[in-house]
């Protein structure tokens, strides 16, 4: 038994970035990692059925992979009655790129969620995917998961396993799809001016750094109020923004924020009060194109940002750079 323990602890990092980039929840991806681990033990307790297994790390990503397929079949179900938009758990982080000050140990396995990154906007996007097409594009264009493999996932044909992928692709990359393609010193550059043009008040300066068709998403699970559904174009978005956090917006002087890494892209944690006085902690991510930013993702839910380390005294609107 000690062997399987050893033999699988080398595993679980890679596993638990397999199963939280194809899940977009940490809870769900350890679940799914656990299970793993129990039908291995269970399994290959006898060291002749050992023995038969060539090659561990794709018979456990294997395992673990039809675990999360059914997931994600059981998991569109529940999100069809998920109180307004739903948005992953964000994998949040400091601008140095280590480990939170609090929150959650930086055991191997959540560096190995915190380093393989895609960014807010490509996990948002995976959620349009039917659960076998997700499945595809993750193994094979992220884990490089030869498609025979895929396909003996997906009970299916090699061929078939590669028109999923392909028709995965073609929907990320749809254009009204937010696209993110900036360094990190263009999103530096682009956030500070959202932030001085949202601090200003004036909606000309903001609509200067909002793409035409950027969209904004906000999931609070039903706690606080947002819009039921995603809010779309630049005017829109942005006298959104400034009711909020403008110079008058409903949040204004009560806000304390952060730079971040959200998903390893450049993002905001804020902390503010409602207005019935309970304590809201948000954490904002940002797709960035061209200049210009194309999406905004709002994460507000509690029960998603439960690990995520408190503000400091220091941390006042609007943040250092």
């Amino acid at each position: 038994m000690q062997d399987l323990v050893t033999e699988f602890e080398a595993e679980r990092g890679r596993l638990l970035a397999v199963a939280h980039r194809m899940l977009g929840s940490r809870s769900e991806a350890e679940d799914a990692v656990q299970e793993t681990w129990l039908r291995y033990a269970g399994a290959l307790t006898d060291p002749d059925a050992r023995a038969e297994i060539r090659d561990l790390s794709a018979w456990l990503t294997t395992t673990c992979a039809r675990i999360c397929l059914d997931v994600l079949r059981s998991a569109r179900v529940r999100r069809e009655a998920y109180p307004g938009q739903w948005l992953p758990e964000p994998v949040v982080g400091p601008l140095d790129g280590g480990p939170p000050s609090g929150g959650y140990a930086p055991d191997p396995a959540e560096r190995a969620v915190r380093t393989d990154q895609v960014g807010t906007a490509l996990r948002v996007l995976l959620e349009r995917l039917a659960p076998e097409q997700r499945l595809a594009l993750v193994l094979h264009d992220v884990f490089a998961v030869p498609f025979a493999r895929v396909a003996d996932v997906l009970g299916t044909s090699e061929v078939a396993a590669r028109q999923l992928a392909s028709r995965a692709r073609r929907a990320v990359t749809a254009p009204d799809a937010p696209r993110h393609t900036a360094d990190p010193a263009e999103q530096r550059r682009v956030l500070a001016a959202f932030v001085a043009a949202t601090e200003s008040g004036e909606l000309d300066p903001l609509l200067r750094v909002l793409a035409p068709d950027v969209v904004l998403v906000g999931d609070s699970g039903g706690h606080f109020p947002t819009a039921r559904r995603p809010v779309v174009g630049a005017d829109t978005v942005g006298r959104f923004t400034l009711g909020l956090f403008g110079r008058t917006g409903r949040y204004a002087q009560r806000m304390r924020a952060r730079p971040v890494l959200v998903d390893g892209a450049l993002g905001l944690h804020l902390e503010m009060t409602h207005s019935d006085g309970r304590p809201i902690r948000l954490v904002t991510a940002f797709a960035v194109d061209g200049g210009l930013i194309t999406g905004i993702f709002n994460q507000l839910n509690p029960e998603k940002l439960a690990d995520l380390p408190p503000l400091g005294d220091d941390d006042w609107w609007p943040p250092r750079w």
